[in-house]
């Protein structure tokens, strides 16, 4: 799915997927604040999993932060994304989070359907979209659905599947330096060399906002790659199971307050670091 056209004039609200296992809430706490801070409104979205605590367990971290209104919606089914009050919370939140859990629930019973499409066209429109784990992997337009760990890519390592669509400028893999995804994220890039590679560790996040700038905040880091020079791949014709060779592949390890220019391809040092230069 492709994202939703931004309103003359106006400017796209934050993409902000992040690795998983988040950890003292300092993530939640800046999502919070884009939001509205005490009077944000956010809805939370827990398809992915499988635990049924799972969204209340953020409520009652986002009402930790100060916030007033927070909401499940528990839409477990597609039946589930055509109801009213389901589409009306939606339409009428701040901020959306989507839950961790499995991807592939993410996209089976939300793709194709009204909630799909009011989370492209409000976040187009100034809402702010999250998602961790499984939620940030959902939130671009091409997903890695699942995929065999390692940090040499192999032809048929990774599958792929459509994601949400917020935005087609990246592709997410999370728990990244924990699960050691390298490979299955360069192989997917190899299949589709326009989007910029983010491999989130846990208890990180890229905070992308409008003008696809991205800010690095967490304790761990981002693996960034960019394709977009890579002079020679052997992906169209390496045997199943076999090594890639990928030559030109351009990688960034980004940290606490770095940024990332997406339309550029130019990453920046936190502005501290550039005060002192």
């Amino acid at each position: 799915m492709s994202p939703s056209r931004v309103p003359e004039s106006g400017k796209r609200g934050y993409i902000v997927p992040i690795g998983g296992r988040i950890g003292d809430h300092r993530i939640l706490s800046r999502f919070t604040q884009l939001c509205g801070g005490s009077q944000a409104r956010i809805a939370i979205i827990p398809t992915a999993s499988s635990d049924p605590d799972t969204g209340a367990h953020y409520e009652q971290s986002f009402r930790a932060l100060g916030v007033r209104s927070t909401v499940t919606l528990p839409i477990e089914s597609r039946a589930d994304c055509e109801k009213p009050d389901i589409l009306a919370a939606i339409e009428a939140a701040d901020g959306v989070f989507l839950t961790g859990g499995t991807q592939l629930r993410l996209s089976t019973t939300l793709g194709g359907t009204p909630v799909a499409r009011i989370l492209r066209r409000r976040n187009a429109a100034g809402q702010h979209v999250a998602g961790t784990s499984a939620g940030a992997a959902f939130l671009s337009e091409h997903m890695i659905a699942f995929g065999d760990e390692g940090p040499t890519p192999r032809q048929g390592m990774v599958t792929l599947a459509p994601g949400l669509g917020l935005t087609n400028r990246i592709l997410v893999d999370q728990h990244f330096r924990q699960r050691d995804r390298l490979g299955r994220l360069l192989m997917a890039l190899s299949l589709n060399p326009f989007a910029v590679g983010i491999g989130l560790d846990e208890d990180t996040a890229a905070f992308i906002d409008g003008d696809d700038v991205a800010e690095i905040h967490g304790t761990g880091a981002i693996t960034l790659v960019d394709p977009s020079q890579v002079e020679y791949s052997s992906a169209d014709h390496t045997p199943p199971n076999e090594p890639v060779t990928l030559i030109g592949v351009r990688l960034h390890i980004l940290t606490q307050g770095a940024t990332y220019n997406l339309h550029t391809r130019e990453a920046g040092v936190p502005q501290e670091v550039a005060e002192r230069r």
